[in-house]
């Protein structure tokens, strides 16, 4: 039954799955440059660029969100599974502005410059300073893990609204009536 008439906006759909790939990219990019010293120098100068570009989205998602709201739940959504949904739609973009900036600012802090393609060289978010780098890095670490874990917990929700409760949330986002 399809009960959640409105769609979100091509645009808010767009930026959705375009950054849903490369926030999905960002985080098996993170595991990667964990386990492989071979391959990290290359995942790096992917993974910084590809922050800021997810950075830089976020930015334009959060502005287009302001101006075209996205479509109301649906009224026979259980109050708590709308709480839920809010809070972690809440912390969904949180970590979209907290993980590229927390990236920075440890590239920064462990004196890595942050460079954009064709050499473009970004100002340093934080000092030099080893030990700041070593907590930036560990909170990166922490923040991505639990950023792995809340997509994984939105695409459930996601699959739940599609498959069980067939109330058109889902499609609402896919744009497929």
């Amino acid at each position: 039954m399809n009960t959640h008439p409105t769609p979100y906006t091509r645009i808010a759909r767009w930026l959705h799955w375009s950054m849903a790939a490369m926030i999905l990219a960002m985080l098996f990019i993170g595991v990667a440059m964990v386990g492989s010293l071979a391959l990290r120098p290359w995942l790096i100068d992917l993974h910084r660029p590809l922050g800021l570009l997810i950075l830089l989205l976020a930015l334009v998602r959060l502005r287009h969100r302001r101006r075209h709201p996205p479509p109301l739940l649906p009224a026979s959504l259980p109050r708590l599974q709308a709480r839920i949904a809010a809070a972690s739609h809440a912390a969904l973009y949180a970590l979209m502005f907290a993980m590229p900036l927390l990236g920075w600012a440890m590239s920064s802090a462990g004196g890595y410059p942050v460079t954009l393609p064709f050499g473009v060289a970004l100002p340093p978010l934080a000092p030099r300073h080893p030990a700041l780098y070593t907590v930036l890095r560990g909170a990166h670490g922490v923040l991505g893990d639990a950023f792995f874990a809340l997509v994984l917990a939105h695409i459930a929700g996601a699959l739940h609204h599609a498959w069980v409760r067939r109330d058109g949330v889902f499609t609402g986002m896919t744009g497929k009536r």
